[in-house]
């Protein structure tokens, strides 16, 4: 059973940038990073296969980034740009997410 342990979050201004990382106990074909903020459903907003290819959710195109670090069964959520409604905790998991492989997520919290 595969685990993920995701870390790089905190409390950033409107504009500013975080880079999050999620490290899995094995290596996966396809991941990807969720979010869930108060009050709402958890959505993906990335995911990467591990061939690279690369799909965003349109409230986040041109400001994050998704990658991987195959060797080191690693992914990364570069965000910039970041927005007050970007604040969530942030979830890997595989794409489609399994229930049993949520973790406890990463805060990142946007706000002057």
């Amino acid at each position: 059973q595969v685990q993920f342990v995701e870390s790089g979050g905190g409390l950033v201004q409107p504009g500013g940038s975080l880079k999050l990382s999620c490290a899995a106990s094995r290596s996966i074909f396809t991941v990807g990073w969720y979010r869930q903020a108060p009050g709402k459903q958890r959505e993906l907003v990335a995911r990467i296969t591990s061939g690279g290819s690369t799909d965003y959710a349109d409230s986040v195109k041109g400001r994050f980034t998704i990658s991987r670090d195959i060797n080191k069964n690693t992914m990364y959520l570069q965000m910039s740009s970041l927005k007050p409604e970007d604040t969530a905790v942030y979830y890997c998991n595989r794409n489609p997410p399994e229930y049993e492989l949520w973790g406890q997520g990463t805060q990142v919290t946007v706000s002057s």
